[in-house]
């Protein structure tokens, strides 16, 4: 998949943060983007960022979706069958985090959590298979550290994590038969607005959301005879004392 212009990406999540830096990524190789919320206001919005930002004749669209509802996640995915009348690229980036000890998680911060950031996976990639066939296409999913290193109170997030880099495993081998590539990145310290969290200068130590896309970028132009199918990317210094 070297020759990138006029590829079609689909990004869930992809308002802010990582989701938005991978879109940027996407959209300076030519790549359309398909940038997903589940408002589709904050969709348009980033859209139209993208838009203005635009150098390669590549454009973006906004998409209303909740990953946690798969007829949701296959409309999405029809909207930009639809629109650009192929499908490339899946980004499964969706996600967030509810952090407490066991005894103080709730029944709904466990189930919002796995239902977005491991059921949401399984929607992205379930909806949109068939299109990725067709194209013999890319699904990337976002996964974390927290995938492979547990810590107290993040039962439910290490959880997700670990789930979506075990299933993203699995698909891979699922997929290779029909010359799709599939492969997962698990961030360490990003600066983005998860969980809550205002990027400061005080980040410039974290990953940045340029640094996760310019990684998608390199798996995408990377020779199809070669997977790279789990990352791990960690910030090269530690916080400054």
């Amino acid at each position: 998949m070297n020759e990138l212009k006029n590829k079609v990406a689909l990004v869930t999540g992809g308002t802010k943060g990582i989701g938005y830096g991978i879109a940027q990524a996407l959209l300076n190789e030519g790549i359309h983007v398909a940038v997903t919320s589940r408002t589709k206001s904050s969709a348009q919005k980033a859209a139209d960022a993208l838009n203005s930002h635009s150098e390669k004749g590549a454009k973006a669209i906004g998409v209303e979706a909740d990953v946690r509802n798969y007829k949701s996640q296959q409309q999405a995915v029809q909207t930009v069958l639809e629109h650009f009348k192929q499908l490339d690229i899946v980004i499964a980036n969706a996600g967030l985090g509810h952090f407490a000890s066991i005894e103080d998680l709730s029944v709904e911060q466990w189930q919002e959590t796995i239902d977005t950031n491991l059921t949401g996976v399984f929607y992205s990639i379930k909806s949109s298979v068939e299109a990725l066939k067709e194209s013999k296409g890319y699904f990337i999913t976002i996964s974390s550290l927290a995938g492979t290193n547990f810590f107290a109170n993040g039962s439910a997030y290490n959880a997700s994590k670990f789930g979506v880099t075990g299933f993203t495993q699995s698909v891979m081998l699922d997929l290779r038969k029909h010359d799709i590539k599939v492969s997962t990145i698990m961030p360490g310290s990003v600066a983005t607005h998860f969980n809550n969290h205002t990027p400061n200068p005080d980040d410039a130590w974290k990953i940045q959301s340029e640094d996760i896309g310019e990684l998608v970028v390199d798996l995408i132009k990377m020779n199809p005879r070669t997977l790279p199918s789990k990352i791990e990317v960690r910030p090269t210094m530690p916080p400054s004392k």
